[in-house]
């Protein structure tokens, strides 16, 4: 059964919102198909900036101090809906799904039902489809702000039958900001008149350097995971789960990313592109998963998150395109952390179940937490 009991986070804040600290609408583009896209701005007292749009549920920008306390975007995107839906787009900073990750050869079944899905990603099914999976589709908004923290909850409903999924799924994903801390938290939840999978996350390229910066390589970064799920020559999961412990996909310690990657660029992934087996005593919140540091800058980021997984992609497939202010994305000038459940789980039944059931509810939270090294 795929319910997740999501801990409650309780932060006693000192700064208070009023209903005027509610987000407002701002246009940001219109997309291919005449539909008028919104744009919302989330901020904290300490700095941090955060603006998503209905667009894909997208974080479009995030911007955080330095240990100077300069503030940059630490995430790739465009200026306006233009961009998110051109060739250039590599799913930055959209919420991926139905299922995101890969679905082997773009099958499962399900109730002795086999399922066809858009093969994308050749031989395999990717993040949810070609047309309508959600970082595609054009999602309400309803703003928010309370005591503690200002936010948008974009919901979005996606009948049977979209991109060959069953049942009528209704989703929510929630984008936070605390008041006075320079955390980002994003929510979701899901509910469905049929068994189907579901598997969410969240996909920003980082760079801690600011969002231009030519390269991720010497950024350190710290995975508590001690196993990871080995792939085929497709990238689908074996079904095996192996010890990072001898192999350069080692990061239970500090390690700067570009230390081992020449080792991995000749492997079918390109370099760092593999789901590690999140060290989880429960399915909380409360244990980090991921910590990304920038020796230059000082920006540091902390992932906590409910899920049992997280992919770490070292942008392998950045090209140069142009993006926000003109600045260039060079190969591996930006870097993915999605936590997840494990790919292809929806035909890998020894793996976390990704299935949905009627009557239950699919819960994820995941804790985007900056600070400083100094």
């Amino acid at each position: 059964m795929r319910h997740l009991t999501v801990s409650t986070l309780v932060i006693l804040m000192s700064a208070a919102v009023s209903a005027e600290d509610v987000p407002v609408p701002e246009p940001y583009g219109t997309t291919k198909s005449g539909d008028a896209i919104e744009l919302y701005t989330l901020r904290s007292s300490n700095g941090l900036v955060a603006r998503v749009m209905t667009f894909g549920a997208t974080l479009v920008e995030l911007h955080v101090p330095d240990s100077a306390g300069t503030t940059a975007d630490v995430i790739l995107g465009f200026d306006d809906v233009a961009g998110y839906q051109s060739d250039a787009n590599g799913y930055f900073g959209c919420t991926t799904g139905r299922v995101c990750n890969r679905i082997a050869k773009g099958q499962f079944s399900l109730n002795d039902k086999t399922y066809t899905l858009a093969i994308n990603n050749d031989p395999n099914h990717l993040h949810g489809g070609i047309n309508r999976s959600l970082d595609k589709v054009v999602w309400k908004a309803r703003p928010f702000a309370d005591k503690s923290q200002t936010g948008v909850t974009f919901s979005y409903y996606s009948p049977d039958g979209e991109e060959g999924y069953p049942g009528n799924l209704q989703i929510q994903v929630t984008y936070s900001v605390a008041a006075d801390s320079n955390s980002v938290t994003i929510s979701y939840l899901a509910t469905t008149d049929q068994a189907t999978p579901v598997n969410l996350t969240n996909h920003a390229y980082f760079n801690l350097g600011g969002a231009g910066s030519r390269s991720v390589l010497d950024h350190v970064l710290q995975l508590n995971a001690d196993h990871y799920t080995p792939v085929d020559e497709t990238l689908i999961p074996t079904g095996a789960i192996e010890a990072v412990e001898g192999t350069p996909l080692d990061f239970r310690t500090p390690h700067v990313i570009g230390a081992r990657i020449e080792s991995l660029i000749d492997t079918p992934a390109l370099g760092y592109d593999h789901n590690y087996v999140l060290n989880k005593s429960s399915a909380n919140a409360a244990e980090p998963a991921a910590v990304l540091t920038d020796p230059d800058s000082g920006r540091r980021l902390l992932i906590r998150t409910t899920e049992p997984g997280i992919q770490f992609y070292s942008g392998n497939f950045l090209n140069g395109s142009s993006g926000k202010g003109e600045r260039t994305y060079p190969l591996r000038s930006a870097l993915c952390l999605e936590t997840q459940h494990y790919p292809d789980s929806v035909n890998q039944p020894q793996f976390p179940s990704t299935i949905l059931k009627p009557g239950d509810e699919f819960r994820s939270t995941t804790i985007l937490e900056f600070s400083t090294t100094r």
